[in-house]
């Protein structure tokens, strides 16, 4: 079990840099109790720790608040190696340069047995397997929903049936060596969910606005609502 000085930091780091945090998700986050969450909370704020909000609404670290540096347990740094090097294998090449900049800035802060055990890890993503072909096309995507563009595209559905395609892309899903990306689809105009791997002379155009029922909350929301 967590120690409860380990669990008031964590609350303080997880409030560090968010806007709004429902002592719910802390509650998931940590797996405890909200009563154990609002405890806590109040009890960090009468030790001077500047944290805004009340029960029912959320809570967030004040921004004149001062933290000690981040530290890491050996179990945060093992998913962090482990995402990584995912993504540096899967993520295409703007994903696997950020990974590895991020692993790189996030050792040179640890200590010397953190930071062996960052290096260590025994967690492997090969990239052998992976076309490059693929790895691009997962970039030209990433760099589409960065800057809002319209992106066309031939696809062949898993029917066989085969379609030319305009959409508006939202967001890339990655669901363990297979991506989709969800978008609003001119064609049929509502959203579609589209398999990166079937996805054909991928082309960026001019840039979509931002249209009130075609964001990706609305995607979230259309995700959420269809039938399982």
């Amino acid at each position: 079990m967590t120690r409860r000085a380990d669990r008031l930091f964590q609350i303080a780091e997880l409030l560090r840099g968010r806007r709004l945090t429902t002592a719910q998700q802390l509650a998931e986050w940590l797996k405890i109790s909200p009563r154990t969450v609002y405890r806590d909370v109040r009890d960090l704020q009468l030790s001077g720790v500047p944290i805004e909000g009340e029960p029912g609404i959320g809570y967030r670290l004040a921004r004149s608040a001062s933290l000690p540096p981040l530290t890491f347990t050996a179990e945060e740094l093992a998913a962090l190696a482990a995402g990584a090097r995912m993504l540096e294998t899967w993520g295409g090449a703007s994903f696997a340069s950020g990974a590895r900049g991020a692993l790189a800035k996030i050792a040179s802060a640890m200590p010397a047995d953190k930071r062996a055990t960052l290096e260590r890890a025994p967690f492997f993503a090969p990239s052998f397997h992976v076309k490059g072909a693929f790895s691009e096309k997962v970039d030209q995507l990433h760099r589409a929903i960065d800057d809002h563009r319209v992106v066309s595209f031939a696809y062949v559905d898993r029917n066989e049936a085969a379609t030319e395609r305009r959409v508006w892309p939202l967001g890339l899903v990655y669901w363990g060596a297979r991506w989709t990306i969800g978008a609003w689809c001119e064609l049929r105009e509502e959203f579609r969910n589209f398999d990166v791997e079937r996805m054909q002379d991928v082309t960026l155009h001019e840039a979509f606005p931002d249209m009130e029922g075609r964001r990706l909350a609305d995607f979230m929301r259309h995700v959420k609502a269809k039938p399982r």
